[in-house]
């Protein structure tokens, strides 16, 4: 493999390990780059080796939100077994299947998301808890089994649907939701790098260095999320997910 390759893969994961940190959806930086750089690879080894550097700068950027925030930890840990699970099972289709279905259906969410963002002004600004504990229990369930299942399958932005369903879902602020994403994705991650271990998918001449380059961006993104506040993460968020709705676009109306 050329040495620039790898330098540029290299600079693309430690932005994505930068804005995933902060808010998710890093995939969608390094996934495009990758796909691009290596297309004589399948789709199933370019997925499975960035899920190393995905689950590195994870690991640091959570590492930096448990110094400072709270996390509700037997709600996690419920979650992280589940979401394990989800994401096992949907690397394993990929490895099968093409996904490239689900990419229309992404983009009519993420309008919808976008829209309703930016509209609500006091959207995760504030923790707003409604309901009861076997409620919030249900739907973290839920939450668990369709992202967990979509990262394994898909992969990018699900740092950002975490984020969204802890938000609107479960009814955390910004930051405390992005700090228990992290928990989430971890599980998520390493529910991928088993399977793909397992089925010898993973391109370890990139995954190595990409993942240390990840966890830097990660370390450093976690810190800006925490100083910045929940206002900075809101802006994020938007700019990250107008961002995925154009690279969405992009594939389902002219690739």
């Amino acid at each position: 493999m050329e040495t620039y390759i790898i330098v540029i893969l290299c600079i693309a994961s430690f932005f994505a390990g930068f804005v995933d940190a902060i808010v998710g959806g890093g995939g969608l930086i390094q996934t495009p780059v990758a796909l691009i750089l290596l297309p004589n690879y399948a789709v199933s080894s370019i997925i499975g080796s960035l899920k190393i550097p995905a689950f590195s700068g994870t690991s640091f950027a959570a590492n930096q939100y448990l110094k400072k925030v709270d996390m509700n930890w037997k709600l996690l840990l419920i979650m992280a077994i589940i979401a394990f699970c989800a994401a096992f099972l949907g690397s394993n289709l990929l490895t099968m299947v093409s996904n490239d279905f689900m990419k229309p259906l992404l983009l009519v969410v993420l309008t919808l998301i976008a829209i309703y963002t930016f509209t609500k002004k006091n959207f995760g600004q504030h923790q707003a808890k409604d309901f009861s504990t076997n409620k919030q229990l249900l739907y973290a369930i839920l939450m668990s089994v369709c992202i967990g299942f979509y990262d394994g399958f898909i992969g990018p932005g699900t740092g950002s649907f975490l984020v969204l369903g802890f938000v609107a879902i479960l009814g955390f602020d910004f930051l405390h939701a992005s700090a228990n994403a992290k928990m989430v994705n971890l599980a998520t991650n390493f529910g991928s790098i088993c399977l793909f271990v397992i089925k010898g998918k993973i391109i370890w001449a990139i995954a190595i260095p990409m993942a240390i380059c990840n966890a830097l961006g990660g370390w450093i993104g976690a810190k800006v999320a925490i100083k910045k506040g929940n206002g900075f993460i809101r802006v994020f968020f938007l700019i990250i997910v107008i961002g995925t709705l154009i690279r969405f676009g992009y594939d389902v109306f002219f690739k």
